[in-house]
């Protein structure tokens, strides 16, 4: 689990960069880039959609591990629009709620607590 926790943190911090230095030089004008790359069929544009499909996959787990609830919901959201940068800190934070235990870091607690 440490050095899970440590790959989090280290994804987090370097994304967290990255995008700092980005918005600095580029302004937060991201999805006119993202969707005009996609609308051009070249590689770039191909890689945009494989990655908001791992966007989509992201938000879908993310909503399914708190029951499609209201605030499972708005995690999803935060899911597909942050990327790495809300999945490394979701996920960081949830190892240690869960205690390590990553059948409920994966499941939620609710569906872990029913296996067995």
């Amino acid at each position: 689990m440490l050095l899970f926790r440590l790959f989090l943190a280290a994804c987090l911090t370097g994304i967290a960069a990255y995008t700092a230095v980005t918005m600095a030089a580029h302004g937060p004008n991201l999805l006119p880039v993202f969707f005009g790359d996609m609308a051009a069929m070249g590689w770039p544009g191909q890689f945009n959609f494989d990655f908001m499909t791992f966007l989509m996959l992201s938000a879908l787990w993310v909503a399914w591990r708190h029951h499609f609830s209201a605030g499972g919901l708005v995690l999803a959201l935060l899911a597909f629009f942050g990327g790495m940068l809300f999945l490394s800190a979701y996920l960081l934070v949830q190892s240690f709620r869960t205690k390590g235990d990553m059948a409920a870091l994966l499941l939620g607690e609710r569906r872990s607590a029913g296996r067995g």
